[in-house]
């Protein structure tokens, strides 16, 4: 093993090998119709919904279903191999799960392009444990406050 390869988690080289892949595949769909690289994201997005253990899935899956109906102007993708929904090829949100880097629990985050400041500190990311109607509704008004 090389001595850079060291310095990250087998979990973390993953990771940025599947961004790497992404870069690729961005510069790839910049040339194709906002039809077919929304289509193309919903294949990568359940593709990596389909890695994830059941309680990651059941979480990553309620989260595709609230962002696609809070904000269906937003287009699914990967982001670090992680499910995550962007516009203007820039993610603005995405699910961490607990799986991927083995945390007692998954996040659902926002971006830098996320409109969620307010005055000098904000949140910009939550820990995820279920997705009940209490949980759903509290994300959704995130969700849409992120992307007025």
């Amino acid at each position: 093993m090389a001595d850079h390869e060291k310095n990250f988690t087998a979990e973390e080289r993953d990771a940025m090998k599947a961004a790497a892949a992404e870069k690729r595949t961005a510069r790839s769909r910049a040339k194709k119709s906002p039809e077919e690289v929304r289509a193309e994201g919903e294949t990568d997005i359940k593709a990596a919904i389909e890695k994830l253990t059941a309680a990651d899935q059941a979480i990553a899956t309620g989260l595709h279903e609230l962002v696609s109906e809070v904000a269906p102007e937003l287009v699914p993708r990967t982001y670090y191999g992680m499910p995550a929904w962007g516009r203007d090829g820039k993610v603005l949100c995405f699910f961490q799960p607990a799986s991927k880097f083995k945390t007692r629990y998954g996040t659902f985050g926002f971006e830098q392009q996320a409109n969620l400041d307010d005055g000098t500190l904000w949140p910009t990311a939550y820990a995820v444990l279920e997705l009940t109607p209490e949980n759903r509704e509290f994300l959704a008004e995130r969700i849409r406050h992120a992307v007025s």
